[in-house]
C-alpha cells in the first residue's frame, strides 16, 4: 500500500477535454448508434458526412454526433432526408450558440 499517498497527487479528468482526439472505425460507430454498417455507409454517403482511411472508414467524434442525431431523428420518425436536415440544422445552431 506504498502507492496510498500519492493518490493524494492525482487530479480529476475532465474526459471530454479529450473526445475530440477519439476516432472510432465504422463497426465501433455501429455499435453506440444501434445500426448496421450497411446503415451507416448509406447514412455516411446521404449525409456527407466526413471520414477518414482508404481501406476503412474511421469517423471522429463530430461525425459520431452527427451519426447519433441522424438516429435519434430516425428514431422519433423522420425519413432520412428530413433527418439529416434536422442533424446538419442542429449543429449549426449548437455551433452558433457556441460562438455568442
Amino acid at each position: 500500500m506504498a502507492y496510498s499517498k500519492n493518490v493524494d497527487l492525482l487530479e480529476p479528468i475532465d474526459l471530454a477535454e479529450h473526445l475530440d482526439k477519439i476516432e472510432l472505425y465504422l463497426g465501433q460507430v455501429c455499435a453506440i448508434a444501434g445500426i448496421s454498417k450497411m446503415q451507416l455507409d448509406y447514412w455516411t454517403n446521404k449525409a456527407q458526412i466526413p471520414t477518414k482511411g482508404k481501406k476503412q472508414r474511421i469517423y471522429d467524434m463530430d461525425a459520431v454526433e452527427t451519426v447519433m442525431l441522424i438516429k435519434q431523428a430516425k428514431d422519433k420518425g423522420l425519413n432520412l432526408g428530413a433527418a439529416i436536415d434536422a442533424a446538419r440544422r442542429f449543429r449549426e445552431l449548437k455551433t452558433a450558440a457556441a460562438l455568442d
